[in-house]
């Protein structure tokens, strides 16, 4: 059996897994907030389908306080991150 083929010989999709700039665990795509830094600017991607830079964080609270307290955001792009951002960001996850 060929790697990435079934039994049948069909395609597998691979697992989508990404990592917390906050915590560093390894969740599955959905269960994380995607952020996206693109022309200077930074965003939280609902979709999951704009172009550009992309960071994830878990959707807790704690994860969000951990971002923020460690810049992680501003280390990941290289830009500075308003603390409106981090309001926004907040909301989204606790929804």
């Amino acid at each position: 059996m060929a790697r990435g083929k079934s039994a049948k010989g069909t395609a597998i999709k691979p697992i989508e897994m990404r990592r917390c700039v906050a915590c560093r665990s390894v969740r599955h795509k959905s269960e994380l907030v995607r952020m996206v830094k693109s022309n200077d600017e930074i965003f939280i991607d609902t979709a999951g389908k704009v172009e550009g830079r992309g960071a994830y964080v878990c959707r807790s609270a704690e994860c969000v306080q951990a971002l923020r307290k460690r810049r992680g955001l501003e280390k990941t792009f290289k830009l500075k991150v308003p603390n409106e951002f981090y309001e926004m960001l907040k909301e989204t996850v606790l929804m």
